[in-house]
This record gives structure tokens, sequence and C-alpha cells, in this order.
């Protein structure tokens, strides 16, 4: 069980209680810029609580000296101080209010539709994972080979409609894109300018030594804005707070995403090549993590001078036209980039207005990010299949680039496979079951998984094809405080890391494809599903050891 503090005498939040917080000073607010730029905050606190973070290794003297910045007794962060702890609480929580690491907070109405009602700072650590530096390097020398993989895939059209023909039987939702996707077809519908702001998401297997990657996402790819914040926040509290933790902030990796992803918008807009063309947004009705959003509009709007609109999929139903020369108009707007922060999951499709829209939508000859068939090579049937003997060398002559790609896939089957649907009932603990979903909450595991595979095959039904199996990965637990609603909470914890991947081709020209900064996410370590906004986990960043 972990421990943690909120209300009086332990975390900050308290009334009549004298605290040290008063005395952190904050200078004024002209360092905030736009894009999301740390503030440079200037932090002090009295000299009375510099004391001692690790007892057995550290001493307070006038210019204290950390000689070993990587010794693993620095990562058990459960040690820190409480006093000092209680410092670095408050400094964080001020540094991502000030930052815009928010979100709306659900309890409160109108909290996820209109900016700047009922904000909460967002579920982050206190203080970063350590991560061998080898792994990170690997992780980001895969995103090009990724970006290039999806768009070879995605080209591929008698490759997706078959390899998901039988889960197209058993999942109603998958089927649903591939009816759009065959509609493509029929008409001979080409993409000549593509795009992907992609996310490949990795853990470290401590019994392999491995990196393997858990899912390839390929659409509404989040966290691009507030990852780069939370890097900030970690390497600005390190900068202050380093010599006593025996960290250097340098050892937690710089973060672009932000604007690598506006950059890549940026340059498409440019290929589509219509000045009065705005960029929109596909969002739900109800957006708690809007901010996250809003930072990349921020940047186009400042820097490229691009404006952007939000959409839901029915407001494009009841305000889009695709004109005769292909163009959509939305509400009178000319569209040039259709960017997707929805439409990724059934709920966001509860009547025929919204399948009538993403329809509408792939017909137009705006610049989609994803188009439907970059969306379907990102589900769990494409990357199980991806993973088969031999498949890879479809999309891929080079040898070097099919072993690196093949070194990082966990194991993964089909449920046809009657041997290892036999060993997951046996060892069910060894296995994860996911099904065609993204957005968190979905995976089934454990006694779960044992009795659904049980169940299936009592059925004999085709419901099994809507699932695949996947090798559970076992990463290293650390020890972690955990930061929710302003209160700290003590943890060991799991952290898986997402690499993002900008795309960007006109029709054979490769104009984008490069690694573009990362997203991180830590979850308890007895929890199974690692979701930030479902309330499974916390936003992260890394220290490179």
């Amino acid at each position: 069980m972990g421990v943690g503090g909120c209300g009086s005498g332990c975390c900050f939040i308290t009334s009549g209680t004298s605290h040290s917080f008063s005395h952190s000073t904050f200078p004024s607010f002209s360092s905030i810029q736009l894009h999301h730029q740390s503030l440079s905050l200037s932090l002090s606190f009295p000299k009375h609580h510099l004391k001692l973070i690790m007892s057995q290794h550290l001493s307070v003297s006038s210019s204290p000296i950390v000689e070993e910045v990587n010794d693993s007794s620095s990562f058990d962060y459960h040690q820190i101080d409480p006093e000092l702890l209680e410092n670095v609480v408050y400094d964080a929580l001020v540094y991502a209010t000030l930052n815009g690491l928010l979100v709306g907070d659900k309890s409160v109405q109108r909290s996820g539709k209109v900016p700047g009602v009922g904000l909460v700072h967002l579920p982050f650590s206190l203080l970063p994972p350590p991560l061998p530096e080898s792994y990170w390097k690997q992780a980001c020398e895969l995103a090009p080979l990724f970006n290039e993989l999806v768009d070879r895939v995605s080209l591929d059209g008698k490759f997706l409609q078959e390899s998901l023909s039988r889960t197209k039987k058993a999942d109603e939702f998958t089927s649903r894109l591939l009816d759009i996707h065959s509609k493509m077809l029929e008409i001979n519908k080409k993409e000549e300018i593509r795009m992907g702001l992609h996310r490949s998401d990795y853990m470290l297997d401590e019994k392999t030594k491995r990196l393997l990657q858990i899912e390839m996402n390929t659409i509404s790819t989040s966290f691009s804005g507030v990852g780069c914040v939370t890097t900030e926040l970690h390497r600005n509290i390190l900068s202050h707070y380093g010599k006593l933790l025996g960290l250097d902030s340098i050892r937690v990796p710089a973060n672009s995403a932000t604007n690598k992803f506006a950059e890549t918008l940026a340059k498409a807009w440019l290929e589509y090549n219509n000045p009065r063309a705005v960029i929109m947004i596909m969002v739900q009705p109800e957006e708690h993590n809007m901010y996250d959003q809003h930072m990349i509009s921020a940047v186009l709007r400042e820097k490229y001078h691009i404006p952007t609109i939000r959409k839901t999929l029915a407001e494009v139903d009841q305000e889009g036209a695709v004109l005769p020369d292909g163009t959509l108009s939305v509400d009178g707007q000319a569209i040039a980039i259709v960017y997707f922060r929805a439409g990724y999951t059934p709920k966001d499709y509860p009547s025929e207005s919204e399948w009538r829209a993403r329809l509408l939508m792939e017909q137009s000859s705006a610049i989609k990010c994803p188009p439907i068939s970059y969306h379907l090579v990102g589900t769990k049937k494409i990357q199980q299949e991806l993973a088969k003997p031999n498949v890879l060398e479809r999309f891929f002559e080079n040898k070097d680039d099919v072993a690196k790609l093949r070194e990082c896939f966990a194991g993964l089957w089909s449920l046809d496979d009657s041997d290892i649907v036999k060993q997951a009932i046996e060892k069910p603990e060894l296995f994860v079951m996911k099904p065609q979903r993204e957005g968190g909450g979905n995976n089934i595991y454990g006694d779960d998984l044992r009795e659904t595979l049980i169940k299936l095959q009592k059925s004999g039904s085709e419901e099994d094809a809507a699932y695949i199996l996947m090798q559970r990965i076992f990463p290293t637990s650390t020890a972690a405080i955990l930061m929710r609603n302003g209160c700290w909470h003590k943890d060991h914890v799991l952290t898986e890391f997402g690499i993002f991947g900008t795309y960007l081709r006109n029709k054979d020209k490769v104009i984008i494809n490069s690694e573009s900064g990362y997203m991180v996410r830590t979850k308890m370590s007895s929890s199974d599903e690692g979701g930030v906004l479902p309330g499974f986990g916390v936003i992260d960043s890394v220290y490179l050891t």
C-alpha cells in the first residue's frame, strides 16, 4: 500500500497551518511565452529546509557536491525528507498550473466545453523514473521506420482488407471503418498528400532485457503538448533540487513534440496550397483534455499564422459538404487538413450522423490526419499480422530495417491459434487479451482472460476474431510519488514511454519522416491499465541512466 498526503498535516492544502511553501518565490510573469515554452522560475526555500534526501548518501553544506548522479539509490524517491518533499510538491504544482499542465475537472459542469472552467492539474509523477539510455536511443531510431511502415502498409488495400476480414465479422466498429475503406478503394481515391502524427509505445521487459512495443497509435495521438510541459517541469525541479536528490536535470531528455506536430501540420497546409483554407480539429462533444490540443493550435496561429477550427463529427455532418472540385467545406470554410482528436472509439459514433461525417471527409480532397487507411494500420489485428514470419518483408526490402523492427515485437497471436489459446488458459498471467479498441481500459487480464477464452471456445462463434493475444510485458517496478488533485501519494509503479513520429509525403516526395518527441505514462504496479484520463495512470518523463 502506498502512502500519500492531502489536507492538514501531510500536504499543502491546509487552512490555519503554517508551512514553508510561502517562502518559495516566483518572479514576474514576463517570462511566460507561447508554444508552452516553460517559465524561467527562480525557486528558493529556507536553508533550514535543505535537509538530507537520502541521509546515508548526502549531507548539506554550503556547496553540496554530488559525484555520482546515477546511483540507483538516487531513485528511491520514497526516502525524500518529508519537509523537503513538501517544498518540491508545492513548487511542482505551481509550475504545472502556470505552464498549462491542465485538464478539465469532470466534476465541474462545462469543464469539457468551455476553456478556463473547472481546471485541475493533469495527474503527474513528481520525479522522473530511470531508463537506460541505450533503450531510449533504440526507440528513437525506430520512429522513422515505423512511420514508413504505416505508410507502406496503408497503400496495400488488399492486405488491410484480408487481414481484417475475420475481425470485420466480429467487431462492428472495425467493420464500419473497413466499409469506408472499401468505398475509397472502389472509387480509386488517391491520397496524394499523406501525413501521420504517430506514437509507438514501449516497455522495457525485465525478464528478457528487451525493449518491447506495446502498440502503434496512428489516430488521435495525445499528450504531445502536456508531455512537453511535464518534461520541462521535471527539468525545472531537478535544476533547483538536483544536488540534493543526486540527480542532474540534463539527464531528462528534451521534448519537442508540440513544435514538431505543429510544424508537420503547417507544412502539410502549405502542400495543400490554399491560403484561405483552415485546419479542422475533430473533437469530442466534451473534451476535458482540450488544453493539450490548444497548445498545438497556439503554435499554428502564432508561429505559422494558420487558423484552426474545432468541430465534432455531428457538426461536420450538419455543416459540411464536398464541393464539385473535391474541397471539403464546413460552415462555409474550406478545410485543408482534418486533424482527428476524436473518431477512434465507438463512443464517438453514437448515431449514423457521425458515420456520414467520417465518410464525407474521406471522400474529400482535404488531407486527413490520419486517412482511413492509416487508422486501420493502427489496429491490434494489423499489429499482430505484421509480427508474423515473413510479413514485414512484404513492405521492406532492407533486411537490417526488418531486423530492427522485429527486435521490438512482443509475442502476438490470433485466437485461431489453438496452442497459444491453450497456454493462455493454463497461464493467463503471461498474456494480455486485447480488443480492437483505443483509449485505455479495454484490455483483459488474469482470471477474466481465462474465463473469456473459455467462453469463446464454448460459443464456437466468430467473436474470437475481435481479439488478439499478446505476451505480457514485465517491466521493473520503481518507487514514485504520484500527484493527483493537489495531493501526493507514494507507490511503486511501472512505466511505459511513447516516441512520437511525424510523417508527411506528397506523392513520391517524403517531406518529413522523423522522431518528434515523447510522452511517458506511469501506473501503479498493482494496476493493469495505464490510461491517464480514465484514471489509471499519470503523465511522466524519463531520467536517462
